[in-house]
């Protein structure tokens, strides 16, 4: 695992005790199989019912065509999520997991094969992973309209630790791929 390039940060991941930082981390969740909607719902109130977790925004919903699926696949619901946890990273992997398995989600078959739930860690405060089972941050958000359209209507000041100002990449990036679903919203209660 790749941690802190100074090995005098105290990787908060590993702290015992009582007392853990509380960091913001953003989430996309995205779905194109089933009842999109609900599972998106289904996926913001796992989170907000998640000890040590609380939700601070979720995005307005876009609707994308899906990027390397295979052929006719349906189009995907995405969005957002802004979290403030004292969880470590690979702890929220695993709730993000346990929330995709939760809603139907099977892993295993044909890569990027259409899905009931995606929900995907992108950033978790500055924190930096390479590894098997976690990689922060997401290594490919920077280049995807669905999770950085989103993302800069909760934060126009966000950035990607690493890639940039998340304006900036959408910028890079285009909106052509995304559309914003204003007649569909979120509840966050």
């Amino acid at each position: 695992m790749t941690e802190s390039p100074n090995p005098n940060v105290i990787d908060t991941d590993t702290l015992t005790g009582e007392m853990h930082p509380i960091r913001r981390a953003v989430l996309a969740i995205g779905s194109n199989l089933g009842d999109r909607v609900f599972n998106l719902q289904g996926a913001v109130d796992a989170l907000g019912d998640t000890p040590e977790v609380w939700l601070t925004g979720v995005s307005p919903v876009y609707e994308t065509e899906p990027v390397d699926a295979p052929e006719g696949s349906e189009d995907f619901l995405n969005a957002v999520v802004m979290i403030d946890t004292t969880l470590s990273a690979p702890t929220l992997l695993d709730r993000a997991l346990a929330i995709e398995a939760a809603y139907g989600r099977e892993r295993g078959g044909e890569h990027n094969a259409p899905r009931t739930l995606d929900v995907d860690l992108i950033v978790v405060g500055d924190r930096r992973a390479d590894d098997d089972h976690l990689v922060l941050p997401h290594p490919r958000a920077a280049e995807r309209a669905f999770v950085l359209a989103p993302w800069h209507d909760l934060d126009p000041e966000a950035e990607i630790p690493g890639y940039g100002l998340v304006a900036e990449l959408l910028e890079k990036v285009g909106r052509d791929a995304v559309t914003r679903r204003d007649d569909i919203e979120l509840d966050t209660q």
